[in-house]
């Protein structure tokens, strides 16, 4: 496999490790992406507000407003971070 095919296939198991896990395995509850930032990004919740940090997240990721986020919303996530990482590093 390529590093890219690598990549995707890594950002595939990911998201499926940590959906379903308090329901519908096709997308996170505010809980699961709690747990995955903690695990998978945990620069970015360092502070006491990380509910906080979380709701404003879920509520933004949201396109549809099912209160989850599904694999869709999840890339908008992270290709967002992913170009903003870009940037910052250019």
């Amino acid at each position: 496999m390529t590093e890219l095919e690598t990549a995707m296939g890594m950002i595939l198991d990911v998201f499926a490790k940590y959906s379903g896990t308090e329901g519908n395995k096709q997308s996170l509850t505010k809980g699961e992406l709690k747990t995955l930032m903690e695990k998978e990004l945990p620069g970015f919740l360092q502070n006491g507000k990380d509910k906080e940090e979380v709701d404003k997240l879920l509520q933004d990721l949201d396109a549809n407003g099912d209160a989850e986020v599904d694999f869709s919303e999840f890339m908008v996530f992270v290709a967002t971070l992913t170009s903003l990482c870009h940037q910052f590093f250019q």
